[in-house]
């Protein structure tokens, strides 16, 4: 009914990573891509806004085969429109891996008996507003130079020397699915790396949310380094034919802490349909003053006293950094950027200076006149979000704010 709201469900104690929202959502079997367990089920019922159809993309159905899939199924109905798909098994799999349906609302049923193998499933799904959504095991090297290739401006072919950029649609809750990502939003990412979940680490989309991502494939480095951002660990790789290039607009701090934040372009230049910008962080935010609830005022062993103060808060501060006094709760950084800013994201380190110091989790908040202050929620806006920060002192983590922060003072 009208009456009901917008969310999906899940029921059974066969449901696996699930992410469902109105937009874009994701679904696996339980221990994916592990074995699926014996005598198993779930259900997930997905709804989409009204006036809206469900587009659905097989990432992955290995269940094992047997007559009509009477062992272990995946059948999909459309309560609306009385249709059924499916069931689907090993032998007898999905004609095609995107499914388009004339339904704002699709009941996803998983049924298991005894079986020996089978990763089991893996489903993701958005509104048919995006046909280009893709699966969260969709790889960069997907994307040959014929899938990408676009025109120049009077309908010849782009020269193999420019950029070839491509724009496709990640579903919500790509994070937590396996698959391998190589290199950083700086230097982009080795082209083997999944796709969405590189994405989520580069800080383009948030993973509760999903949404258009638009890169490049360019020419590859000889190394990736790896990095800490978004909540996701990146791996160092090696030299790659293709990189890929995430065009965003993203901000960085770093505790104990030393902060550094960062706002996009505003307009982005007009190029040809087939380049696409570097991916820039555009400039990096001035911080005019720093303030704190407390900082530590540590005597050395010679009896010598150094304030640990706010005003060395600063990323590129040499040294020893900012810290809260020994034993305080609810410690605070505050931050006045002077005027009223764009802020798209953060990044954090920790002081290595004699001591081992870093900040393992952080919320954030922000005010437009340093009084009244209102807590980041990210893009749900249900609940204060908590970020990641970081594991060692040394080490920078990145996290990107979507939607972006708009004050001028940060805490």
């Amino acid at each position: 009914s009208p009456a009901l709201p917008l969310l999906g469900l899940s029921i059974g104690d066969g449901c696996g990573h699930t992410l469902l929202t109105p937009q874009s959502g994701t679904l696996s079997s339980r221990n994916y891509p592990g074995t699926y367990p014996n005598h198993t089920t779930c259900r997930w019922r997905l709804r989409t806004p009204p006036g809206t159809f469900l587009l659905l993309t097989f990432g992955d159905v290995d269940l094992e085969p047997s007559e009509h899939c009477a062992q272990s199924s995946l059948l999909l109905t459309d309560p609306q429109a009385s249709i059924s798909y499916g069931p689907y098994c090993r032998n007898a799999v999905p004609a095609t891996p995107l499914l388009v349906t004339n339904s704002s609302t699709v009941t996803v049923l998983f049924n298991s008996t005894s079986h020996r193998s089978g990763r089991g499933l893996l489903l993701s799904y958005a509104t048919t507003q995006h046909p280009d959504l893709v699966s969260c095991l969709v790889r960069g090297t997907h994307y040959t130079q014929e899938h990408i290739r676009g025109d120049w401006d009077g309908g010849e072919p782009c020269p193999p020397t420019i950029p070839m950029c491509f724009s496709v649609y990640c579903p919500a809750g790509c994070k937590d699915i396996d698959g391998d990502i190589w290199g950083n939003p700086s230097q982009g990412y080795r082209d083997t790396s999944v796709l969405c979940k590189a994405a989520v680490h580069a800080g383009v989309i948030a993973d509760e949310q999903g949404g258009q991502v638009t890169l490049a494939r360019e020419k590859g480095i000889t190394l990736y380094e790896s990095a800490f951002a978004n909540g996701l660990h990146s791996k160092r790789g090696s030299l790659s034919e293709k990189r890929l290039l995430f065009h965003k607009g993203i901000l960085p701090i770093s505790p104990q802490m030393k902060p550094w934040f960062w706002q996009p372009d505003p307009v982005p230049p007009l190029l040809p349909s087939c380049h696409v910008p570097l991916p820039a962080c555009a400039d990096v935010l001035e911080v005019a003053a720093f303030n704190a609830s407390s900082w530590w005022h540590e005597v050395d062993a010679l009896g010598q006293d150094r304030a640990w103060g706010a005003q060395r808060a600063a990323l590129s501060t040499t040294g020893h950094s900012w810290a809260a006094e020994p034993g305080s709760e609810a410690a605070w950084l505050e931050l006045d950027l002077g005027t009223r800013r764009n802020i798209t994201g953060i990044i954090t380190k920790g002081s290595s200076e004699q001591h081992d110091y870093f900040v393992r989790s952080y919320r954030v908040s922000s005010s437009r006149d340093g009084k009244n202050w209102r807590p980041y929620r990210g893009s749900n806006g249900q609940e204060d979000k908590v970020f990641e920060g970081n594991t060692d002192s040394h080490g920078e983590v990145s996290n990107a704010f979507i939607p972006p922060i708009v004050g001028r003072y940060v805490r």
